[in-house]
């Protein structure tokens, strides 16, 4: 069997590497001309740890990332804390992993390397994927420069996925009515107190930022969304400018003006949302990732629910037919990505409260909505899946 898989990104890293540990020959194919992953964040939960471990490169993501002690909600203007929940040696023995904090490019570059071990010439840089036929015998994918034939064909090609719509037609994304700001910052440049291998969510009326240490904590990751009606470019790569975002996040806790101040290049990009696909698979060809399940960074599940997809892919197809492989997987995966979209959905209304603009009022506000029990209802069904052994 050879797979075809669309998009060298995480999720589609990750899927080749999970084939070709099962012994299933796989071509990657990615439009780039070099492997790149934007500069900013990732955080790893235990579910998606499980699947990097039993790819191999745990230990070695270990090294570059940081290994979260814990997760905190903080107040916008007042700075009140309150435990999310407990990490570190926690993670390990509540779910049998560790939670990382990892910058993207250094994930990318570890799936990569981990490709090209199994098989060096596996990735194919520079090859723009423009259409693809099928019929009972193959899967043809057409490049701009020639062809390639396999038997399946994965697209792994983001949330502006091609093979999507080649395969149910053109999307309908609708504005959250929210944008979004990331950048990063060596923690050296940062207030002394700020230097913690904790995650922080700061909460506010009508927005809210998440930042949290990278690379053995030498850099500091943010992310701050703000609702916001006059940009709705749905870009990672979109400068804004330091005026812009720190106008938009003033009046926020002077440890949230220290750190805006210190991001050289902020980039933004408007936050879209897409109803969930009810089929991800039409005869040899399937999907994973956000070419399926695109969801707002607001239970930090995307990356994970890619790798989760192209380990289930891998299992699959190593132990069935592909019709029968291709159908098991999405049964598998439908129910559980769908309901990761809708929680992360969720998530807006509990992180801009109008409530939290009161200090009282939200102080009453956070402890009801993240009350131990209520924290265990929307986390432990995610950390405690594991793809290696769910059933397909």
């Amino acid at each position: 069997m050879r797979v075809l898989i669309a998009g060298g990104g995480i999720g589609g890293l990750a899927a080749a590497a999970a084939l070709l540990r099962h012994g299933i020959d796989v071509e990657v194919y990615e439009q780039a001309k070099e492997l790149k992953e934007v500069g900013a964040g990732v955080q790893l939960a235990p579910n998606g740890t499980r699947v990097l471990y039993a790819l191999g490169v745990g230990d070695e993501l270990k090294r570059l990332s940081c290994e979260a002690q814990g997760k905190e909600i903080r107040h916008w203007k007042t700075g009140e804390t309150w435990k999310l929940f407990d990490l570190g040696p926690v993670s390990i023995e509540r779910y049998g992993f560790p939670y990382f904090t990892v910058y993207r490019p250094d994930l990318l570059g570890v799936l990569a390397d981990a490709v090209r071990r199994l098989k060096p010439d596996a990735i194919r840089l520079g090859s723009r994927c423009t259409g693809f036929t099928q019929d009972a015998d193959g899967v043809s994918l057409q490049l701009e420069h020639g062809a390639a034939k396999g038997d399946v064909l994965v697209g792994a090609d983001g949330v502006h996925s091609q093979i999507r719509q080649a395969l149910f037609g053109a999307d309908k994304p609708q504005f959250t009515g929210v944008v979004a700001w990331r950048g990063i910052v060596p923690m050296e440049r940062l207030p002394r107190h700020m230097a913690r291998t904790v995650g922080s969510n700061w909460v506010g009326p009508g927005g809210h930022i998440v930042h949290y240490p990278l690379r053995a904590g030498r850099l500091m990751n943010f992310v701050g969304a703000l609702e916001r009606s006059d940009w709705r470019i749905e870009s990672w790569s979109a400068r804004g400018t330091k005026e812009e975002i720190s106008a938009d996040f003033r009046g926020w806790h002077e440890d949230i003006q220290a750190f805006v101040s210190e991001i050289d290049t902020p980039y933004k990009w408007a936050l879209m949302v897409r109803a969930p696909l009810e089929r991800w698979t039409v005869g040899r060809v399937t999907l994973l990732g956000d070419a399926c399940h695109s969801m707002l960074p607001m239970l930090a599940q995307g990356a994970i629910m890619a790798i989760e997809d192209g380990y289930v892919l891998a299992r699959a197809l190593a132990g069935y037919d592909v019709a029968t492989a291709l159908q098991r997987y999405e049964g598998a995966r439908l129910e559980r990505t769908t309901r990761t979209v809708e929680g992360s959905a969720a998530n807006i209304h509990r992180f801009h409260n109008p409530a939290l603009a009161d200090p009282r009022e939200g102080r009453a506000f956070i402890d009801r909505e993240w009350a131990s029990q209520r924290i265990s209802e929307r986390y432990d069904w995610l950390f405690r899946y594991d793809a290696t052994t769910v059933e397909i």
